[in-house]
């Protein structure tokens, strides 16, 4: 028979089972709190991805969405320029509709390192996609700027100082005959010092090959008097055809150490590279002038080029053709006559005399002055 003492011991709870069954408690209640932590970062992970698809999925119909522009722009992407200042210009310029979209749209695209300098167009709607696709091409819009055979150094500066796309000041002077008449094409925001410097090593390019295969024999000592009676044979005839016959009557007066008797090395002489005004003759006094450059009084070339003559005045030099003329005198159609004798040329000048005085009185206007000859 059991003592209540012992009836007592048996049915109350040890200290230890008691201890153990508050750490089941806790350990529970842990795991639970545990569980609902996971629950509740899983839940704001969850959100968070979701807001960031959302973001995203947004920030791509805005990128791939048509854009702000209601009819065509031109934008210049300036060399050297950074993704985040372009990306603020075109907003700007209402080519795209928010900056950060495009800019972090490119960099998404990994095309941030691959945008090129230059001008483009963007048609209405453009998407920034297409913004960036098109700045990403590098088809920029060209410019043209054209430099007609002849002109002088001077004209030239004139012409490329007033183009509205180019930029930046000019050097100083190039020397007369260094330029290559050409048309070149560039892209807005060229410095007017950089398509100089293209000029000129395209002239001492083509010159240098063409004096490389230039006929023997020819009565020019070196490439300067080379090029100096190019732009003499360039300025009395634009009829590329004439040229090498042109450039035959001076080769042969140059062997004979006959003068050359060119008008524009007067012109040069007496007016430089700017010309003679429209509304002065050549008169007697000009043909005298004693000029360096007046072809009429010394004898052999004048000591540099007249003006920047193209390929085919150089070309007409180092291949003259072959002939025993030594005058050649405008034909009253656009042309020239030649003649081997002075007194053919007379015979040539005074039909050109006949022609300009039947057309003068024609427009009621008096005879033009006769011009002197050999």
């Amino acid at each position: 028979m059991m003592t209540g003492s012992d009836e007592s011991f048996h049915e109350r709870p040890s200290q230890a089972d008691d201890a153990a069954a508050k750490r089941r408690i806790r350990s529970k209640s842990a795991k639970n709190s545990f569980v609902a932590f996971l629950s509740f970062c899983f839940s704001g992970a969850l959100a968070l991805v979701l807001a960031a698809g959302a973001v995203v999925y947004w920030g791509k119909t805005q990128f791939d969405g048509p854009g702000p522009l209601q009819t065509e722009a031109t934008f210049l992407v300036p060399k050297g320029g950074g993704l985040e200042g372009i990306s603020t210009a075109l907003e700007r310029n209402g080519i795209v509709s928010d900056a950060r979209i495009f800019e972090y749209g490119t960099r998404f695209e990994r095309a941030a390192g691959q945008l090129k300098a230059g001008e483009y167009a963007f048609a209405p709607g453009a998407s920034m996609r297409d913004v960036m696709n098109t700045i990403r091409s590098g088809n920029s819009i060209l410019h043209a700027i054209t430099i007609p055979e002849g002109w002088t150094v001077a004209q030239i500066y004139a012409r490329l100082s007033a183009d509205e796309a180019l930029v930046g000041d000019l050097p100083p002077e190039a020397p007369e005959g260094s330029l290559l008449p050409e048309t070149y094409k560039f892209t807005r925001g060229l410095s007017r010092a950089e398509l100089v410097s293209q000029m000129s090593a395209a002239q001492s390019k083509l010159v240098a090959e063409i004096w490389k295969g230039r006929q023997d024999g020819l009565p020019v000592s070196d490439v300067g008097q080379f090029v100096t009676l190019a732009s003499i044979v360039e300025k009395e005839t634009g009829i590329d055809a004439e040229r090498p016959h042109v450039a035959s009557v001076f080769v042969n007066r140059l062997r004979k150490n006959m003068r050359l008797q060119s008008d524009p090395t007067i012109i040069y002489g007496i007016w430089g590279g700017a010309g003679k005004p429209s509304d002065e003759p050549i008169r007697q006094s000009h043909i005298a002038s004693e000029t360096p450059y007046n072809t009429y009084v010394i004898r052999g070339l004048p000591p540099g080029p007249i003006a920047n003559p193209g390929r085919a005045a150089l070309e007409a030099v180092a291949h003259p053709l072959a002939t025993d003329d030594l005058y050649f005198v405008a034909d009253g159609t656009g042309g020239h006559a030649f003649s081997r004798t002075l007194d053919e040329h007379n015979n040539n000048v005074r039909r050109l005399r006949d022609i300009e005085r039947r057309a003068a009185a024609e427009r009621g206007q008096p005879a033009p002055p006769e011009a002197a000859v050999e």
